[in-house]
């Protein structure tokens, strides 16, 4: 991997110029015509399209983008028989014009004025890649109890995009809007990475020079999983890709992704001597010492049924659901955060979203 080079600037693009806006999707129909239509909304000081690429989907999501794109011209859509999402976004940005691309996603709706912020922080800057916060919301019980946690420092670890702060220079940016100059230099996403690509491009946007910005006053809604498999099958997927880059990219990934597989260890290690006591295999001393593996466990259990607790907003059920959606985020992605270090990625994929 290249050093980091010298600091450069992303080129201004001149008012009128045009944005693409680019949307991979599978298994959305619930989703897709509101993210059409908030992307469809957006204020921009020249023309825009939107280009779709439809992965093979069972539940009506090709169908009904065929019936969106009929109605308006600005849409367009490009097949993706892989199913990959970096393979779908870099067939997104091939098949679009404009100089700034903005990628979306079928889950999520960007808030009124949010393409028209970027583009002036992109200019002000001169950034690569700018994103803002991701905002979680949910329609059901369980869903809110999710949403609840993405918008929590204890659900996702304090990343910036789940939480305000101050405009800075980031390591990433959630969905992003992009220079598709800078973007195309340096090889576009990379196609080998089914999960993780938004970061690792951005890495090599910052290892070729340019910037990439946080700015928190871009909001982007963002609908998680609707169910406790899906979201199992989710973040197992998403911790082994992130154990996947580890692999290629060692400590450049943020120390906070290690602390849901110290929590697998620590579990794990719990139950180990919790058996070998049962047993009557351990005793004496050593019984006590390695005992003391309970007293961690017994403050994370601590955490997360007093952050269910103190969710003044939410109902019963949602809190109750919050006392198995945290563990289930952090243990499942810290499982398969450790399998993708040990193993690698290979082919494993996000089963969240194929078939009902």
């Amino acid at each position: 991997m290249r050093p980091q080079a010298d600091r450069r600037d992303a080129p201004v693009v001149p008012a009128g110029a045009g944005v693409s806006y680019i949307m991979p999707v599978l298994n959305e129909v619930d989703y897709l015509e509101d993210a059409v239509a908030s992307t469809l909304a957006q204020e921009v000081d020249g023309p825009i399209e939107l280009v779709i690429a439809l992965a093979p989907s069972d539940d009506g999501t090709t169908e009904l983008a065929r019936e969106l794109a009929a109605k308006d011209p600005r849409i367009i859509l490009v097949d993706n028989p892989a199913s990959d999402n970096p393979v779908g976004l870099n067939l997104c940005i091939r098949a679009s014009q404009y100089p700034t691309i903005v990628r979306v996603d079928a889950h999520s709706e960007l808030s009124p004025g949010y393409t028209m912020r970027a583009l002036e922080t992109l200019n002000r800057t001169r950034a690569a890649n700018v994103g803002g916060t991701m905002h979680a919301e949910g329609r059901t019980p369980f869903q809110r109890a999710v949403a609840a946690a993405y918008n929590s420092k204890i659900g996702l670890g304090g990343g910036a995009y789940h939480g305000s702060g101050q405009e800075s220079e980031a390591d990433s940016a959630y969905l992003g809007v992009m220079r598709r100059e800078a973007v195309e230099e340096i090889g576009m996403f990379d196609e080998t990475l089914r999960r993780g690509s938004d970061w690792e491009m951005n890495l090599r946007l910052r290892q070729a020079g340019y910037r990439v910005m946080f700015d928190p006053k871009l909001s982007v809604a963002y609908w998680p999983r609707e169910s406790w498999s899906q979201l199992s099958r989710q973040f197992l997927a998403t911790g082994r890709w992130r154990g996947e880059l580890v692999r290629r990219y060692g400590f450049r990934n943020s120390t906070r992704y290690f602390a849901p597989p110290a929590l697998v260890v620590m579990l794990t290690l719990g139950l180990l001597v919790a058996g070998l006591r049962i047993g009557g295999a351990l005793r004496g001393v050593l019984a006590g010492v390695l005992s003391l593996i309970f007293l961690p466990i017994a403050l994370y259990a601590l955490v997360i049924a007093g952050y269910s607790a103190l969710q003044k907003k939410a109902s019963l059920r949602e809190k109750i659901w919050s006392l198995a959606v945290v563990p289930t985020m952090h243990v499942a992605w810290g499982a398969g955060f450790i399998v993708g270090v040990v193993r690698g990625a290979r082919d494993t994929i996000d089963t969240s979203r194929v078939s009902r």
